[in-house]
Formats: C-alpha cells, structure tokens, sequence
C-alpha cells in the first residue's frame, strides 16, 4: 500500500531552526554568510549608492517565535544583498538590496530564496517528525525541479 502526501508550507518555528533552514538553502543557490545574528549592520549605518534597488518581501504562513527582535541573517553573492529578519508582526521577512540589479530581478531571486528557505525547513520536518514515529526512510528523491520524494516503511 502507499500514499502520496503534499503538504502546504506552515513555517512557525524559533529563530535557531529558522536561521538553520536558511543557510541550508541559501548555500545551495551560491550566496555566502556575510553577517549573522544581532551584529548584522544596521541599514541605516550602510552607505547608500546612487544605483542601489530594494525590494521587501514577507514569507506568508510564517511566525518567528519572539526571543530576540534583533537577529539577522546577511547573505551576499555577486553585490546582491538579502537580509532575513523577524519584522514586528513576527512573520520572516526578507530584504534584497543589489547596485546595478533591477527590482525585478531582486524580487525573482528574493522568491527563490523564500522558496528554498521555505523547502529546507518543511524537509527537516517531515524528517525529523518520521523519525519520532518511529519511520524508516527507504528512500530519497530530488527532481530537476527540485521536487523531493520520500519514500518511508512504517514498522
């Protein structure tokens, strides 16, 4: 007998699980820690440049549960900027800056960050939450379009 579950991304979880999650996935698309935790540079404290995009997003179906306000992830690849942080509402946001890189463009790459980001962390989950229930992973599959596919035996 087998099933097929889709499940439908809820991420509500503590900053260390969430910061795990996103340098995980953000590792995977190239982009390198540059700052982490509350000694992240403020904005206001960064030069501003003439040519510098921001966009802002909010990743939907998110809560950070409330330790610190403060903490930050900054990730840097090719001048592109992304900042993941706990915005007041407590949901993960995400800031992408880049010079010379349009809004578009910083929005594409900022939705496939929060995707990855968003996949890292239901994987870990599901995995975590198969093995307290005492579930053998026979097998793992990822597809070119990165779709994963676990295979379990429940004894």
């Amino acid at each position: 007998m087998s099933s097929v579950v889709v499940l439908t991304p809820l991420v509500i979880a503590s900053w260390p699980v969430i910061s795990a999650a996103v340098t995980a996935a953000v590792a995977s698309m190239g982009f390198n820690v540059a700052q982490a935790a509350a000694s992240a540079t403020p904005e206001y404290e960064r030069p501003a440049a003439a040519t510098r995009q921001r966009v802002e997003m909010e990743l939907d179906e998110s809560e950070i549960l409330a330790e610190s306000r403060d903490e930050k992830i900054v990730v840097e690849r090719d001048g592109i900027r992304a900042t993941f942080s706990r915005d007041a509402r407590g949901a993960l946001k995400l800031c992408m800056e880049g010079e010379s890189v349009s809004k578009s463009e910083l929005k594409r790459i900022g939705e496939e960050l929060v995707n990855r980001v968003t996949q890292q962390f239901v994987y870990h989950r599901v995995v975590t939450e198969l093995k307290q229930r005492g579930m053998t992973i026979v097998d793992e599959q990822v597809s070119a379009d990165r779709t994963v596919k676990i295979r379990v035996r429940n004894l």
